[in-house]
């Protein structure tokens, strides 16, 4: 579709104002997202005392829930668009609940077992929470301009708040910690901060995002009519696979970052310029590789990044693996490598994933972005789930001992080399894993394109 083939206000709409008010919202969703991945795991079981294989399945299990509430939240998503041409109640929802839920994860009162029921009720809640925002929240570029250019401006300003929220996150969460005293007390202060600011930056996009009209269909689809519907998008779960397998990939890596930081490079202190070296590159990569995208294609380009990504997290491993402010140095220097192929890995598949919502609507006759998008975050929960999740069996199955921090314990050999095969090798192999689907999504939408010539 050209420009010349939209009306103006399809155009026009897309004020630098509605597009800032838009993407304020992933400032939020990147605090969320970031924290529990980059500090959950290792508050468990450096702060609360709680076992590596437990404290790996507190992460996984309310994702795996997820898995299965997100697509709902689609559905009701696209019904409740059907009713009033708009997103809005569940968005302000989920503004209103994950705040309160984010803080309890961190205010504990108690360590070991009960400390683990815990941080699962309350992850869970938050998990819940945070669906009612994100999947109406990420079907809203469908519907905001028909034009994929527009969308791809539209994704470059998300990522770009995107990165801002998950650079305060990474880099201001565990100095927060560390300020405040350490411990419980400053994981509890943490949470209490964090949470204000999510629910500053939800509310706004919750509220100013309702000039979007959201019409996904003639009829409401059921959960089930909605699955059935959608499931003949073979570009889509292409497109879905690898993404997926991409974010366990960085998930695992957030999560080894504080492990990687304690014990191979010298101090927990070094975990906020890891994350920084890794994500504040984004920043200033988010438009760059929109622009070439514009001039070599979107899936060029991601499978460029994505093969950069594996290598670079290759080098990791010897780079971290040494001793001594060159290991230090060498480490951060990749991750900042990394962090401009990650801006790509963020941008790049958001903007594809409209074309494929509306690349189905000539062959069901239904716009189903909530649907799709339900789907499309369920997937990607499974993803940063399996990473933390993934990790923390190997921790314990390369005899990591938890600690607190009024008794560290010092890990063998063997632990120190498992927490760095999870920053390095296992992120790379999953890489290079999901350059299959990026393929198979190419010839699918390829094929797509020839039917409808």
């Amino acid at each position: 579709m050209t420009t010349a083939l939209v009306p103006p206000a399809a155009v026009g709409g897309l004020t630098r104002r509605r597009l800032f008010v838009y993407g304020l919202g992933s400032v939020g969703t990147g605090l969320f997202s970031t924290v529990p991945g980059l500090l959950l795991l290792y508050f468990m079981t450096d702060t609360l005392g709680v076992p590596a294989g437990i404290a790996g399945l507190v992460v996984a299990l309310p994702k795996a829930w997820d898995a299965v509430f997100n697509p709902v939240v689609g559905a009701a998503s696209d019904r409740e668009a059907v009713r009033t041409g708009r997103r809005t109640r569940l968005l302000v929802a989920g503004g209103l609940a994950l705040p309160v839920a984010f803080a309890a994860m961190f205010l504990s009162p108690v360590t070991g077992t009960g400390a683990a029921v815990w941080v699962t009720v309350t992850f869970v809640l938050a998990a819940s929470a945070f669906a009612l925002f994100q999947v109406p929240y990420v079907a809203l570029p469908a519907e905001m301009s028909p034009v994929p250019s527009a969308r791809t401006r539209i994704m470059v300003w998300r990522i770009v708040f995107l990165t801002l929220g998950i650079l305060v996150a990474g880099g201001a969460a565990p100095l927060v910690v560390d300020a405040a005293g350490g411990g419980r007390k400053g994981y509890g202060a943490m949470g209490l901060t964090v949470g204000l600011v999510i629910a500053a930056v939800l509310l706004v996009p919750a509220l100013g995002t309702r000039w979007v009209r959201s019409r996904p269909g003639p009829e409401p689809l059921g959960l089930v009519a909605a699955f059935r519907t959608a499931r003949g998008n073979r570009a889509f779960f292409a497109l879905l696979l690898s993404f997926v397998l991409q974010a366990a990939a960085v998930a695992i890596m957030l999560a080894a970052a504080p492990y990687v930081a304690t014990y191979r490079l010298g101090g927990y202190g070094l975990t906020s310029m890891l994350f920084v070296c890794l994500v504040a590159p984004s920043a200033v990569a988010v438009p760059l590789w929109a622009k070439a995208a514009g001039r070599w294609g979107r899936l060029r380009c991601l499978t460029v990044a994505t093969c950069g990504y594996a290598l670079g997290a290759v080098a990791l491993f010897p780079a971290a693996g040494g001793d001594g402010t060159v290991a230090v140095a060498l480490t951060l220097v990749l991750c900042g490598l990394l962090g401009v192929c990650y801006a790509a890995l963020q941008v790049l598949p958001l903007a594809l994933l409209p074309d494929t919502v509306h690349a189905d609507t000539a062959r069901t006759g239904q716009v189903q972005s909530g649907a799709f998008t339900g789907l499309w975050t369920a997937g990607e929960t499974v993803g940063l789930a399996a990473g933390p999740g993934a990790y923390s069996i190997a921790l314990a199955a390369t005899g990591f001992v938890s600690s607190t921090l009024d008794h560290p314990v010092a890990q063998t050999a063997t632990a120190r080399t498992g927490i760095l095969l999870g920053f390095s090798l296992v992120p790379a192999l999953l890489m290079l894993l999901s350059l299959p689907a990026l393929r198979a999504y190419g010839r699918r939408r390829a094929v797509r394109e020839t039917e409808t010539t």
